[in-house]
């Protein structure tokens, strides 16, 4: 499947980095270097609009190595993209660390993935069936 894209940014369009890979890395386009301080947000531009077919929905993810090693993360992770934005991809980073951290053109700063979703209605009911979790949550699975 194909999705149309517009590239204004100075770099090439995403794409999967390895075989297996779910995601395709997004790049900063900056005109000049972002200083991210400590606990500090910013909208990251990245230059490209999409068009998404009905049915699909893009997520804007962390990178894994990003996080780990510098603590620069997506703030709404992840971020959906609906079909019917036809404005800029942007990335909302925060800096989770105690450093500040430089964010270069070109540097990747997030995954996109692109997935399938389904819309439903509602049925209105008295009340549940029951299962055999039941109300357990927020880790009633887990071993004790």
């Amino acid at each position: 499947m194909k999705v149309k894209i517009v590239n204004r940014s100075t770099h090439p369009l995403p794409q999967y980095q390895t075989e297996g890979a779910a995601g395709m890395d997004l790049s900063a386009n900056l005109s000049e270097d972002i200083l991210l301080k400590p606990m500090e947000r910013i909208l990251v531009t990245t230059g490209l609009f999409i068009e998404l077919p009905q049915g699909l929905e893009a997520q804007i993810r962390p990178r894994s190595g990003l996080a780990f090693k510098s603590g620069i993360t997506v703030l709404n992770a992840p971020g959906t993209i609906d079909s019917d934005y036809r404005g800029e991809l942007k990335v909302l980073l925060i800096n989770l660390s105690q450093e500040a951290f430089s964010i270069k053109n070109g540097e990747r700063v997030a995954q996109l993935v692109i997935a399938a979703y389904v819309k439903t209605g509602w049925e209105e009911v008295p009340e549940l069936t029951t299962s055999v979790r039941n109300e357990g949550g927020f880790g009633s699975t887990g071993k004790q």
